[in-house]
C-alpha cells in the first residue's frame, strides 16, 4: 500500500508540474484563458492530496510530509481565492506577488518531496519537470508581467 501511495504522490507531482508548464507556455503565447482552464485541473489535484493527507497517520509519515502537502493545498486555496473567486488582479502588487510566489514554490517543492518518496525514475522525472517549470515561471513573469 505504501508503494501505491508513494506512486500516487509522484503522479500528482508530475501532473501538477506538467499543468503548470502548460499554464506558463499558454501565457507566453498570449492565451491566458487556456491557462485559466488548466487551473481547474490543478484544483482537482487537491482531492487526491487530501486523501494522501488523511492516510498519512496510518502510514506513520513524518511531519515534513504533512508540511509538503499542506503547502500545496494552501497555495491551491490562495490561487482559488485570488484568481477564481475574487478575480483580484494581485500580480501588480509586489508584496502579494512575493508571498504568492513563496507559497507556490513551497507547494511545488513539497510535491517534489512527494515524488522523491516513490524513488528512481519518478524522482528524476519530477526534478526535470520542476526545473523546467521553475525556469518558465520566471521567464513568463518577465515577458508577460503575470
Amino acid at each position: 500500500m505504501l508503494d501505491a501511495l508513494d506512486r500516487l504522490g509522484a503522479i500528482l507531482a508530475i501532473a501538477f508540474f506538467v499543468s503548470a508548464i502548460l499554464v506558463f507556455i499558454s501565457r507566453l503565447l498570449g492565451r491566458s484563458q487556456f491557462g485559466h482552464w488548466i487551473g481547474w485541473f490543478e484544483f482537482l489535484l487537491a482531492i487526491p492530496l487530501l486523501y494522501l493527507l488523511l492516510r498519512a497517520p496510518q502510514l506513520d509519515r513524518p511531519p515534513l510530509y504533512y508540511i509538503q502537502i499542506g503547502c500545496m493545498l494552501a497555495w491551491l486555496a490562495v490561487e482559488a481565492w485570488l484568481d477564481y473567486i475574487r478575480k483580484f488582479d494581485f500580480r501588480k502588487i509586489r508584496w502579494i506577488v512575493i508571498g504568492y510566489v513563496v507559497l507556490f514554490f513551497a507547494g511545488t517543492g513539497g510535491l517534489l518531496g512527494l515524488a522523491a518518496n516513490a524513488g528512481g525514475g519518478w524522482r528524476i522525472a519530477a526534478i526535470i519537470l520542476f526545473l523546467i517549470m521553475a525556469v518558465l515561471t520566471f521567464v513568463q513573469r518577465r515577458v508577460t508581467g503575470m
